[in-house]
């Protein structure tokens, strides 16, 4: 159990607004008592809050909200040796599901305050840390092209509409180089450092979190058949063994391509090719459930 001279801040994005907000803060101090809570108020906001708690000398930094908060909190704190905690109120975290973290809000905080640490390597494209997953080419591609005030208005199907306006047209050739071996081909590429992409899917069977390398997913066609095939092999654990799919684990990636092409980080966009990924070891100490909840 944490004791209360331990110094714990939550770092909340409050998506939601107004009185929501207010009650979501609430539920916060009560889970939590005793511990600080700062809001963001722009995107970006969250990592520079956790660097200046990091600097203050902080023991834990939760990060409340979605995967792009989460990232936030992680390029903030990464190098300090701070502890990382989550609590998943936002509308996606992927990162929450691949820890074992509960969506309830008073069971995640529990997680919280039990104090259990799990050192996991963190990733990183370029000079970007990341936790969970990054892609080069069709997601970031996507992300690309959804209109937020779109996003806003029809949810999750912004994306479906945006990816199916992208695989109509002509892919990006890419070229994937992992740890200095032969070089793959393809028309884009997910990097995991966990299992999971995009909700319960798992992408990347064989992805260990501390074992000092990242999964690579190399997909070499998509067509919106080919897309949907994909998406089929994912769900039945097929996919990995698809003729046009390569899956492998590296310490280094390169990817370059022959236009520019977005890569995207735990759900942002981050940049253009090329691109080098690189894997730190056991780096983050993150509070996770117990053997008892497992």
């Amino acid at each position: 159990m944490s004791g209360p001279e331990k110094k714990i801040c939550i770092i909340l994005n409050p998506a939601a607004k107004g009185e929501r907000a207010r009650n979501l803060s609430e539920k916060l101090r009560r889970h939590l008592p005793g511990c600080r809570l700062v809001l963001t108020r722009r995107p970006g906001h969250a990592q520079e809050l956790a660097r200046g708690l990091a600097l203050e000398g902080v023991d834990t930094v939760v990060a409340a909200g979605g995967d792009g908060t989460v990232n936030e909190v992680v390029n903030g704190i990464v190098d300090f040796g701070v502890q990382l905690g989550i609590l998943p109120v936002g509308t996606v975290n992927v990162f929450a599901m691949e820890m074992g973290i509960p969506a309830d809000l008073r069971q995640a905080s529990e997680i919280v305050l039990e104090g259990h640490v799990r050192e996991l390597d963190v990733a990183c494209a370029n000079q970007r840390h990341f936790i969970q997953l990054a892609g080069v080419g069709f997601d970031a591609e996507t992300v690309q092209a959804t209109d937020l005030n779109f996003k806003k208005m029809v949810g999750p199907l912004s994306y479906v509409l945006a990816a199916m306006h992208v695989a109509a047209q002509k892919p990006p050739q890419l070229h994937v180089v992992c740890d200095n071996r032969r070089e793959i081909e393809g028309c884009f590429v997910l990097v995991g450092n966990g299992r999971f992409y995009g909700g319960p899917f798992e992408f990347f069977p064989e992805a260990d979190m501390q074992d000092g390398k990242m999964d690579v997913c190399v997909f070499k066609k998509r067509t919106h058949f080919d897309l949907l095939r994909y998406f089929q092999g994912i769900m039945s654990g097929s996919h990995t063994r698809f003729d046009d799919v390569e899956y492998l684990k590296a310490r280094r990636i390169v990817v370059t391509a022959d236009r520019k092409v977005p890569f995207e980080v735990d759900g942002e966009l981050q940049g253009g090719t090329p691109v080098i990924f690189t894997v730190k070891k056991k780096l983050l100490p993150v509070l996770v459930p117990g053997l008892h909840r497992r």
